[in-house]
């Protein structure tokens, strides 16, 4: 009787003693996540205090990037619209070029009938 009342014993001792020797390894285990969980901490308070103001830089930059834009639409539109209005004079103004060519033939083709006539009527 004696006998299993030693090896209870012997194994009740084998599990405090791989208990306690747990317990000590898990120590400096537990100190690196403490460290780890402080360094997180700061990291997560200069997030917000740095995150917000990042984040109205951006927004404020996307505005400018937009009115930048619509500044350029607007710049194009009207740029495009003064070649329109130099394409239209040119067309006029070919136009009228081409009215004063023909009348000018024409004025010189009526004078020199009418001096081919007037010659003509000199002869006879």
């Amino acid at each position: 009787m004696n006998e299993p009342l030693f090896w209870l014993g012997l194994s009740l001792c084998l599990v405090a003693t791989s208990l306690t020797a747990v317990l000590i390894a898990l120590i400096p285990v537990v100190q690196e996540l403490s460290r780890a969980a402080r360094s997180a901490e700061k990291l997560f308070d200069t997030l917000n205090r740095e995150f917000p103001d990042t984040l109205e830089a951006i927004r404020v930059t996307n505005i400018e990037i937009t009115e930048l834009s619509e500044e350029m639409k607007g710049g194009v539109k009207s740029a495009s619209g003064a070649v329109q209005k130099v394409d239209r004079t040119l067309i006029n103004a070919k136009k009228q070029v081409e009215s004063a060519q023909t009348k000018s033939k024409s004025f010189w083709i009526g004078l020199k009938t009418g001096l081919q006539a007037w010659k003509d009527y000199d002869k006879s």
